[in-house]
């Protein structure tokens, strides 16, 4: 008797440690980690070029290129480091490994930046750069550099991997009142991402501008150091997930396993493909249900007769698949037309953190007496974010909730449609006050002069703005939409696959002024603004963005989501999306 009260007074005790699991007190901590982390990270991004040029001795266009090389190689090693956490490790010691990688290689740049030795003899000017007297870095100035960037680089890019996925697994979807929750945690994900920026494009980038890039890149050091001390502090009230092994190996399989049965007549009833029932029991599984999209990968889950079914199984995945495993391919097949019709936007993102720039620089940077650093122009959008999210969240969702009756207020990809339409209206506008900007320098006579145009920099603040918003509903949209979307299996990866569309966005924008270049006889080769007609490009990267929403919306038409069976064995759409 004594024992059995023993017993449930045990149970009694562990089911409420259990429920005290997860939830908003759990990801305060994801929240911390993410603004240090990216507070670090979006100071160094936004500065970089100023550190190549003036302490490396790069050239203007190897000091941006290098920047747009390693922006978009971290959100492509995302990718990596989702493979990585569904594979191998729980997202709670991806998040500490990959971080540690960060620390380190923002402690090998602190340390470069503090030894004259390890750096080139700076420049006297920059019309002295790459000349006898005054070499780039190069040898092992240039391995001790690059070994920092890319350390930085891939911790970056597994923490955007898995940090999202940790702080969402802390909220059941199938809890309507957790689901609320969910939708919730991106948007204050997003704001803590944004308050770190904040502070990252203005302290920081203000003591690199002023003081000296050690105390920048120590700064960034400790920050992080912050942020992987914040994560293991919440470690004890996490909902961890339990890697399921490879999903590019469980996907490889579906494809051999419908490649062998490519004879094979699909059957019409799907309780004659194969499905193992019982991990309905087990913790973070789930049942898919089969959709009619991509039918031929159906053909790896026939069962050949009743007699050739035990010899299928066991002979492995490679011959016989479950149809959950089949779904999960079509999920990642159906989500691939998504993420691409997406990365023109970032494409679009980065001319605003290049050509932008360099508008500032024409324009008159003061403010009430106080001049502001060309890098913290991006600090508009990011305070036109900060004051957005919270009232997205608070105002608009909770009115949305009683229109349409969805916990989101929107669906997410109603949400992304509505980041590119802001994106196409931003370019527009950009569009707009570079002509008004070139006015100003053809009335005061200022086209070929260096000084600062009788024009307030904080024109731009209007295209930066639109975008801010656009970036708002796009970012959330998509990182929500691949949580949700994704199977049990690859929330990590899929999560990276978000990330994953700014990376090819950077590539791709190099591509696109080259093209633009050549094709129009150099809208953008004078390499003086006021006769360029960066106007124009503004203009035209607009009209592509329509376009690219149209695109967008037939793949988002054509999408078709998953269904889940509950515990009652009854298929449960996860989301349905009403396109206007």
């Amino acid at each position: 008797m004594a024992l059995a009260m023993g017993i449930c007074r045990n149970m009694g005790t562990r089911s409420k440690v259990e429920r005290r699991l997860g939830g908003n007190r759990a990801a305060l901590f994801v929240y911390a980690m993410e603004g240090l982390e990216n507070m670090a990270f979006i100071a160094m991004a936004v500065s970089l070029v100023t550190y190549f040029f003036g302490y490396m001795n790069f050239n203007l266009t190897k000091s941006a290129t290098t920047v747009t090389n390693i922006m978009g190689t971290a959100f492509l090693l995302a990718l990596f480091g989702g493979f990585v956490s569904d594979t191998y490790l729980s997202r709670f010691k991806t998040c500490v490994l990959f971080v540690s990688m960060e620390i380190l290689g923002y402690g090998i740049l602190a340390v470069q930046a503090h030894f004259k030795q390890l750096r080139p003899i700076p420049c006297k000017g920059a019309a002295t750069i790459q000349t006898s007297q005054c070499e780039a870095a190069s040898g092992g100035q240039a391995a001790i550099l690059y070994t920092g960037l890319y350390l930085v680089a891939l911790g970056t890019g597994g923490v955007k991997a898995a940090l999202p996925a940790l702080g969402a697994d802390q909220f059941d979807d199938k809890d309507p009142k957790e689901a609320a929750q969910l939708s919730s945690f991106f948007n204050w994900f997003l704001l803590s991402l944004t308050i770190g920026a904040i502070v990252g494009v203005t302290f920081i980038v203000w003591i690199s501008t002023n003081l000296s890039w050690e105390w920048s890149f120590t700064i960034c050091t400790i920050s992080v150091l912050f942020a992987v001390i914040f994560i293991i502090m919440g470690k004890s009230l996490y909902r961890n997930n339990v890697p399921k092994g490879s999903p590019l190996v469980r996907i490889i399989q579906v494809f051999v396993a419908a490649f062998r049965n490519r004879k094979l007549q699909i059957p019409e009833n799907e309780e004659e493909l194969h499905e193992i029932l019982e991990i309905k029991g087990e913790d973070n599984q789930e049942i898919l249900k089969r959709t009619d999209q991509f039918r031929f990968l159906d053909r790896a889950a026939i069962i050949r007769s009743t007699t050739d079914a035990a010899t299928a199984i066991s002979s492995g995945p490679w011959s016989l698949c479950t149809v959950t495993q089949v779904e999960e391919t079509k999920i990642l097949i159906r989500m691939l037309p998504i993420i691409c019709s997406t990365i023109f936007m970032n494409t679009c993102l980065a001319q605003l953190q290049t050509f932008s720039i360099q508008q500032s620089t024409t324009m008159n940077p003061n403010i009430k007496g106080f001049k502001v650093p060309g890098p913290s122009i991006p600090v508009i959008p990011l305070l036109f974010m900060f004051a957005l999210i919270p009232l997205y969240d608070r105002i608009f969702v909770p009115l949305a909730r009683r229109i349409t009756g969805i916990s989101t207020g929107i669906r997410p990809l109603q949400r992304v449609g509505v980041g590119l339409v802001l994106s196409a209206i931003s370019m527009a506008v950009a569009g707009v006050v570079e002509t008004h900007r070139k006015s100003v320098a053809i009335q005061h006579e200022m086209v070929d002069s260096t000084e600062p145009l009788p024009l307030s920099l904080f024109w731009l603040g209007f295209q930066y703005a639109i975008f801010g918003a656009a970036d708002m509903f796009t970012l959330v949209g998509l990182l929500e939409f691949f949580y949700a979307e994704s199977s049990a299996g690859m929330k990590s990866l899929s999560t990276a696959i978000s990330w994953s569309s700014v990376a090819f966005g950077y590539f791709t924008s190099t591509v696109v002024v080259e093209v633009v270049n050549k094709v129009s006889g150099g809208w953008l080769a004078s390499n003086n603004l006021n006769r360029d007609k960066l106007n124009y490009f503004y203009w035209l990267l607009s009209a592509l963005s329509v376009l690219n929403f149209g695109f967008y919306l037939v793949c988002a038409s054509w999408y078709r989501y998953k269904k889940v069976e509950d515990k009652q064995g009854h298929p449960r759409d996860t989301l349905e999306m009403t396109m206007v």
